[in-house]
């Protein structure tokens, strides 16, 4: 017995690096890079399912998490011609806490009226917008509204698989603008995207909608290029060092026609 003890305390010893090394590579950028090529392979996938526009949106939720969710174009249900929504049955899947994505562009509209949200006009992200500290960057919600606006982002694809640039807007299944649980005709149950309120007081939702130009959400083209970068590399840099950082990312482009990404590595 105390030999068989001693063997599997030296196997258990020398797995456990091995074991490190892995859940270090998940963790990592390339671990990133690899959950998110599988999940384009997923969304083509169901573009071609379903018949119709489908792809992956890049969302953070309130806590500040960067998730991946499958969307598909419907207007019957959205509302909007440009108007998507999260795939029934699929979850949201969670980047590595190490990682996060940006497309590096930002709306230029953030109003509160019901218009802004509808706008698509956007820009390279700037120097200035990349401080915490300024209050000109931070939003009703208390957190920078340019870096969720750069880390909010959708890559689409067409029903042959085709890579698409296409008019993104998000909204819940119910298709109720600005939803309100506690108003009788803005009730919207939709588990993935929801209102700021509903999300915080009803505990309905993961991740804020298209519709609140001012928290950084509106319509957007989608996009066909994006960078990985070191989270907490980012998150110990001052607005200068993050611009300068992210300016030296290579970005990972997306083939059109196969949809696997052609990495700088």
């Amino acid at each position: 017995m105390v030999i068989v003890i001693a063997t599997i305390a030296l196997l258990v010893s020398l797995g456990l690096p091995a074991v490190r090394v892995l859940i270090r590579s998940f963790e990592s950028g390339s671990g990133a890079t690899s959950m998110i090529s599988a999940a384009l392979s997923g969304a083509r996938a169901i573009a071609a399912r379903e018949q119709r526009y489908a792809g992956i949106r890049f969302q953070r939720d309130s806590a500040g998490h960067q998730y991946m969710i499958f969307i598909v174009h419907d207007f019957a249900r959205t509302g909007l011609n440009s108007g998507f929504r999260a795939v029934e049955g699929v979850k949201p899947i969670k980047l590595p806490e190490s990682s996060g994505v940006m497309d590096l562009t930002v709306r230029t509209n953030h109003g509160m009226n019901p218009a802004n949200a509808a706008d698509m006009l956007d820009e390279p992200i700037k120097m200035l917008y990349l401080d915490d500290a300024n209050p000109a960057n931070i939003g009703p919600d208390g957190k920078n509204t340019y870096l969720r606006d750069a880390t909010t982002f959708s890559v689409v694809f067409s029903p042959s698989g085709k890579l698409v640039m296409h008019p993104v807007r998000v909204r819940n299944r119910d298709g109720i603008y600005r939803p309100d649980n506690t108003v009788a005709n803005r009730v919207s149950l939709d588990d993935i995207f929801n209102s700021p309120q509903n999300i915080a007081n009803a505990g309905i939702g993961m991740f804020i909608q298209d519709d609140y130009a001012e928290l950084g959400l509106g319509a957007e083209s989608s996009r066909n290029r994006f960078v990985v970068y070191d989270g907490i590399q980012f998150g110990k840099l001052d607005a200068r060092g993050r611009f300068d950082y992210l300016n030296h990312l290579e970005p990972v482009y997306i083939n059109p026609y196969t949809g696997t990404m052609i990495s700088p590595n």
